[in-house]
Parts: structure tokens; C-alpha cells; sequence
């Protein structure tokens, strides 16, 4: 599993593990287990949102863990709500006093819009607002790396146009059937990371039989070959689970992907996600 000592370097300077543990819906008192189970594997990169309402139960993972608060690296996400500076500003000190933690790693706005509007309206100034607030905890130390998540290219071109200090994340959905490459491309010319969230499709992509042969050639899971691919793309795997054994076959990740099988993953195109489309991110709207 030697994929979790690898690192990307953020512009910053910041290095950040390539394969991290995702937390959406892992309930606040399992948090803490998972957290304590995947740092115990030798994960060292755990994502988590306010919008979760599992940031207290992380907190407690990461501090009972048994492994020194420098050696991980915790992210967290400003609600998608909250566009003006003084609730940003709160909601920062409200993490920090959630997780119970003295510094986050990494802080995005979690969507460009408010999740009820999602692709809606415009909040260009309330980004900018929430966005200055990321700058002066970042400035003021409380955070080590800031950024976005969920954001097109007019909406980074919105913070990069009135910013002190460019996003160095931006959190997307990437996965083999939705790889939006042009907004990855201009992410990587900006020295945006690219993070994926949701690399195995919230785990319809388990049900292509294209992938599954193409997992089967390799002698991997479906899972394993999706995490790979958005690794390969050259951004951070979040997949995201409370099972120890998947958090386990997850970074079982020794093998590459040919050229042409990358190209056949990133032009796939499936974006059905079953039950799981009601949620904005998933649906678009």
C-alpha cells in the first residue's frame, strides 16, 4: 500500500497525501472508528465538510489516533450557504472549535452556490466575501492550505480575479465515466489541485460490465481500477468509507493503467448515480 506515503506538492508548498478517506455519510459516532481504523492502515489524509455533521466525531479520530496532528492532514469545507464574511469568518472558528483542533489543513467553499441553487444564481460577491475570510485564517495561520470545491472555471475565474491568495484545491466529482477535462486542465495551468471526490460514481459504476472487464484484464476490483484512474489523472483520490476492508483493497493500488485504457476510461461516459441523483451534486441542479 505504498500509495499512502505518496504525496502532491500544492502551490503552496503544502504537501498533501494522494489517496485520502472520504466521510460523507459516515455518521458522527462512527466517525471517530473509521477515522482511528483508516490512520491505523496508514492513511494520513481524512476529508470531511460542516455540511457532513461528522466533523466533531472526526476530530476525536484524529486526536486519539496515536499518530502525531503533523503527520495528518484534515480537510473541511465551509457550508455551501454561507456567502458573506462575517459567517465565514464564524463558521471557520466554528470547525476549528468542532474538530477540536488548533489548525485544519485544508478549507474549500464547498459549492459555488447555496446547495438549494445549485448551477443557479449568481453568488459571485458572496464567494469572494467567504473567500477573503479563508485568507485571513490562512494568513492568521489557523489554516494551512484554502481552497474550492464543486467551482467551473467562471466561478475560479470570480476568486482569481479579486484574490490575494489563489485557491490551491479544488474538489471535484471525477470518476472513469465523468472526467471533466477541460476544467482539470485549467485547474492544473491555474496550479489548482484537483481533487476527486466520488471516484467509484457513489458505487453505480459497479454495475458497468466495460469496467468490470476492464477490472477483471488488470486482476483488480471495480473500485480499485476507478481509484487508480483518478490518481492517475494526477489528482487526490477521497474514496470514501467506514469498512475497514474496503479502506484496505482501496490503496491496494500496484498496478498501472495502460495509455489506452486511460483514454477509454476518461472518454466513458456514465453519469447515471440510481438513487443517489437526488442530490445536487449528482444531478447538476
Amino acid at each position: 500500500m505504498m500509495i499512502l506515503q505518496e504525496t502532491y506538492t500544492l502551490s503552496n508548498d503544502v504537501r498533501i497525501p494522494k489517496l485520502g478517506l472520504g466521510t460523507w455519510f459516515i455518521d458522527d459516532d462512527k466517525a471517530a472508528g473509521a477515522v482511528s481504523e483508516a490512520v491505523s492502515i496508514g492513511y494520513r489524509n481524512i476529508d470531511t465538510a460542516q455540511a457532513y455533521g461528522n466533523e466533531r466525531g472526526v476530530g476525536q479520530g484524529v486526536r486519539a489516533c496515536g499518530v502525531a496532528r503533523e503527520e495528518l492532514f484534515v480537510s473541511t469545507k465551509l457550508a455551501a450557504e454561507i456567502k458573506d464574511f462575517d459567517a465565514a469568518v464564524a463558521a471557520i472558528d466554528g470547525s476549528l472549535a468542532t474538530l477540536g483542533l488548533d489548525h485544519i489543513d485544508l478549507m474549500l467553499i464547498h459549492s459555488p452556490q447555496p446547495w438549494s441553487d445549485f448551477r443557479g444564481g449568481d453568488y459571485a460577491e458572496g464567494n469572494r466575501a467567504a473567500w477573503r475570510a479563508l485568507e485571513n485564517a490562512y494568513t492568521a495561520g489557523k489554516l494551512r492550505s484554502i481552497g474550492v470545491s464543486n467551482f467551473e472555471q467562471h466561478d475560479l475565474d470570480n476568486i482569481l480575479g479579486a484574490c490575494t491568495i489563489a485557491p490551491q484545491v479544488n474538489q471535484l466529482l471525477v470518476h472513469a465515466g465523468n472526467t471533466p477535462a477541460e476544467l482539470i486542465a485549467y485547474c492544473e495551468n491555474n496550479n489548482i489541485l484537483v481533487e476527486a471526490y466520488s471516484p467509484i460514481a457513489h458505487g453505480e459504476i459497479l454495475k458497468n460490465p466495460d469496467v468490470q472487464a476492464m477490472a477483471d484484464r488488470y486482476d483488480v476490483s471495480v473500485p480499485q481500477l476507478c481509484i487508480r484512474y483518478t490518481l492517475q489523472l494526477g489528482t487526490v483520490s477521497l474514496p470514501k468509507t467506514a469498512d475497514p476492508g474496503h479502506m484496505r483493497s482501496n490503496a491496494q493500488l500496484d498496478f498501472e493503467i495502460t495509455g489506452d485504457d486511460m483514454d477509454a476510461l476518461r472518454n466513458l461516459r456514465a453519469r447515471d448515480y440510481g438513487d443517489h441523483s437526488v442530490f445536487p451534486v449528482y444531478s447538476g441542479k
